[in-house]
C-alpha cells in the first residue's frame, strides 16, 4: 500500500539557489556552522509548483517573512526571494509540470550553541520533480503533544524533529500521515498537514489557537469554501462522516482510515465538493 506523496522523483535538484546566485547542486554548498545545521535556526516554505508556476507564492512569501519575524531574523527581501524563486524554477525544466520548491531562510553562520553570531542570513532554494499523492491515506494519532504555547508557535522553522519521529511512525503503522493533539488534548494538526472533519454536515477544522500551523492550503479552503473554526476533541476523528487534510503539494486528501478504523466516506460527498472548488479556484488563480 502506498501510503506517501509528494515527494521529490528525480533525485537532487540539477540547479539550486544558494546565497545570491544560481549553483549546479554538486556545486553548492552551505557551512557546517549555518545556525539552520546546527540547531534548526531557520524558516522555510514548500510550495506546489504547477506547469512550471508556483501555487500561491505571494501567501508564501509572507508567511516567510512572518515565520523569520518570529525567530527574531532579519527582515528577508521578499522581492528578491521572488526574483530568486522565479530563477530557480525556470532552471530546472524537469519539474514544471509538477515541481516541489522548496525555500529556506537560515540564521547564516554562527556558533554552535543557542546565542546567535550576527552571520547574515542564508536564502537557498531547491526545485525538485513530485509526483502526486495517493487519492486517500490512512492515518494515526499519535501520543507526543504540540505545544500550543510555544515560543515558535505558528511559526515554520526547520526544527522539524518532532514531525520527523511522528511521520516515522505512521509510516511504520502503514499509514500516510500522524496526527497530534496539543497539550490539552484537543484536535491540532499533522506533521505536514493540516485537519479538516466533517460533522454534522458541517466542514470543521482547528482554529490557529489549537497550535496548528496556519496554512495555506488551509486558509484557501475556509475562505473558498466556507469551513469554519473550532475547537474540537481528538475524538472527533472517530466521529467524523467525513476526514481530510490539506497541504501545499497534497491540496485536498481524504482520509480513509484513522488508527486502523476505516472512515465511513473517503471520500465523502463533502470533501469531493471541497476537492472540486480548490481545484477549480487554484487553476483560475495560481497567485491568490
Amino acid at each position: 500500500m502506498s501510503t506517501g506523496g509528494g515527494v521529490s522523483t528525480g533525485g537532487a535538484a540539477s540547479i539550486v539557489w544558494v546565497g545570491d546566485a544560481l549553483v549546479e547542486s554538486h556545486q553548492a554548498q552551505v557551512s557546517v556552522f549555518d545556525r539552520a545545521f546546527t540547531v534548526g535556526d531557520g524558516v522555510f516554505e514548500t510550495l506546489k509548483v504547477s506547469q512550471g508556476h508556483p501555487f500561491a507564492l505571494t501567501r508564501h512569501l509572507t508567511r516567510l517573512a512572518t515565520s523569520a519575524q518570529g525567530l527574531g531574523l532579519v527582515a528577508p527581501d521578499l522581492d528578491r526571494v521572488r526574483q530568486a524563486v522565479v530563477e530557480t524554477i525556470a532552471a530546472n525544466a524537469d519539474a514544471h509540470e509538477l515541481g516541489r520548491l522548496r525555500v529556506e531562510y537560515t540564521a547564516g553562520v554562527g556558533g554552535s550553541g543557542s546565542e546567535r553570531g550576527g552571520g547574515a542570513p542564508l536564502l537557498t532554494i531547491t526545485c525538485t520533480p513530485t509526483s502526486p499523492w495517493p487519492a486517500s491515506t490512512p492515518v494515526i494519532t499519535v501520543p507526543w503533544p504540540r505545544n500550543e504555547r510555544s515560543a515558535i508557535v505558528g511559526l515554520k522553522t526547520t526544527s522539524y524533529a518532532d514531525n520527523v519521529v511522528a511521520l516515522a511512525r505512521a509510516h511504520a503503522a502503514g499509514a500516510g500521515e500522524a496526527v497530534m493533539a496539543n497539550t490539552v488534548n484537543m484536535l491540532c494538526e499533522g506533521t505536514g498537514s493540516n485537519v479538516f472533519v466533517v460533522l454534522g454536515g458541517e466542514v470543521v477544522t482547528p482554529p490557529l489557537s489549537s497550535g496548528c500551523l496556519p496554512g495555506i492550503t488551509r486558509a484557501l479552503v475556509i475562505q473558498w469554501c466556507g469551513a469554519s473554526e473550532r475547537d474540537l476533541p481528538m475524538s472527533a476523528l472517530t466521529e467524523a462522516q467525513e476526514v481530510f487534510l490539506t497541504s501545499s503539494t497534497r491540496d485536498v486528501q481524504p482520509v480513509s482510515a484513522v488508527d486502523g478504523r476505516a472512515v465511513p466516506n473517503a471520500p465523502g460527498p463533502l470533501t469531493r465538493s471541497v476537492q472540486r472548488i480548490f481545484a477549480e479556484r487554484s487553476a483560475q488563480e495560481m497567485d491568490p
